[in-house]
């Protein structure tokens, strides 16, 4: 069993190291139990459920890994599922950690998680006061440790897709650029699908009377569940952002192509006439206008030359050329 941290805090600090393998420890007053796992076996994981009544169906949630945020209550103790999230390059890829949470103790289990707990369990440790409140408040910390981890991940995809509408207004996105854009939309899509159950689990643990939960906890979840909803308010702006800058880049191709159009037809109407006097002279006809007189050729190219530069200055004049 991969044992990140297992201790008794007493009064808000920390007291002595526990054993996982062990009976559980004798507590009194407002001692309680923190332990922190990382992706414990099966059986090391039923174990510890016998030690600390964990309950069967949330003790196999924890074991499988595949679950959607939720809260559950299980009699006295509440079980809680959150996802955590992280960047590989440009995609997202997701961790779970499973709480249990009792009135004297509380039990972490990360799956896939590029972030562990030490910097939370740092930051409660510094504060006593809080910390000895009990394993309630270990879990708001925890809970709000995981959703600002959100921001972060989605700012740099949002510096990704603003940089991405700077080179389009400058350049016209290329195709792999344009993938790249919906490659993104389509992680930010999948994203959304987390935040949305993350702020149910937030919700819940505001509005719903659950085990364990002190009601003086409720305005620190309240802040949890303002974070995500900020995320998810973010998400959906960046989404149509992205949505923005393909039809842009979409209208600016069209309206270049309808510019390279209009100017092939200026051009081709300008060389029409050249061409239509020189294939009208090109016949063998004898009863031809200035076919025979001295100047008839050098007024012919002038004609030639002064309708095409009309021409071309109408076009000009118009925004054709």
């Amino acid at each position: 069993m991969t044992v990140v941290a297992s201790y008794v805090y007493r009064n808000g600090k920390r007291a002595e190291a526990v054993p996982v393998d062990g009976p559980a420890p004798r507590l009194s007053g407002q001692d309680f139990v923190w332990i922190g796992l990382h992706e414990p076996s099966p059986d090391e994981l039923h174990a510890l459920a016998e030690t600390y009544e964990l309950h069967p169906l949330a003790v196999e949630d924890a074991i499988n890994a595949h679950q959607v945020p939720k809260v559950e209550a299980y009699g006295e103790q509440l079980f809680v599922v959150a996802k955590t999230a992280h960047l590989e390059g440009e995609k997202f890829k997701y961790g779970e950690t499973a709480i249990f949470v009792g009135r004297r103790h509380i039990i972490t289990v990360r799956h896939g998680s590029a972030r562990n707990h030490a910097a939370i369990r740092a930051q409660l440790e510094a504060s006593p006061q809080l910390l000895s409140k009990g394993p309630d408040y270990v879990l708001h910390g925890i809970i709000d440790f995981i959703a600002d981890g959100y921001l972060p991940l989605v700012q740099t995809i949002e510096d990704k897709v603003l940089e991405m509408e700077q080179k389009m207004l400058a350049n016209f996105l290329e195709r792999e650029q344009i993938r790249r854009l919906f490659r993104l939309r389509r992680q930010l899509i999948l994203f959304g699908r987390i935040l949305g159950p993350m702020s149910e689990v937030a919700g819940k643990l505001v509005n719903l009377d659950l085990p364990c939960l002190d009601r003086d906890a409720k305005p620190f979840f309240r802040d949890v569940l303002d974070h995500i909803r900020r995320v998810e308010g973010m998400v959906g702006g960046l989404r149509e952002v992205i949505t923005s800058v393909f039809e842009a880049s979409n209208l600016l191709e069209q309206q270049r192509q309808g510019v390279i159009t209009r100017q092939l037809a200026a051009w081709a109407a300008i060389l029409a006439v050249p061409t239509a006097i020189a294939g009208i002279y090109g016949m063998n006809f004898e009863n031809m206008p200035e076919l025979k007189t001295e100047y008839g050729y050098p007024a012919v190219l002038i004609a030639i030359v002064l309708l095409c530069s009309i021409l071309f200055y109408r076009f000009r004049k118009s925004g054709w050329l």
